[in-house]
């Protein structure tokens, strides 16, 4: 089985290049992309994840970290759901490229939504 030289480069790459690229693809606003960054690389060190692999055991970790969130750092629900958005991108545009991640929806949250 051969490696493509597209696989070989997404490899080399950074996590947050990757992220940033897809971002301006996608046109997110330059505040939205330095915010998910942030709220990804938040997470990142959290799980002090080294490489790419440590993404992989991905629906504990983002729930143990929207928990230390709410429960440690006290954060707001709008501050956790701005957290658990970017990790939502991380996963669906990113990594969900390298495996299939069905327990992604990005739907989430006992909010009244009133119209």
């Amino acid at each position: 089985m051969s490696i493509s030289r597209k696989e070989i480069s997404r490899k080399e790459r950074k996590l947050l290049d990757e992220v940033r690229d897809v971002m301006l693809l996608h046109h997110y606003s330059i505040y939205t992309e330095r915010t998910y960054c942030n709220w990804i690389k938040r997470y990142i060190r959290y799980h002090n994840m080294t490489c790419r692999e440590g993404l992989m055991n991905d629906e504990d970790k983002v729930e143990s970290f929207l928990t230390h969130l709410a429960v440690d750092k006290e954060v707001s629900p709008s501050t956790q759901n701005q957290a658990m958005n970017a990790l939502v991108f991380l996963y669906k545009q990113i990594v969900c490229l390298l495996k299939k991640c069905n327990w992604i929806s990005g739907k989430g949250g006992d909010k009244d939504r009133r119209y």
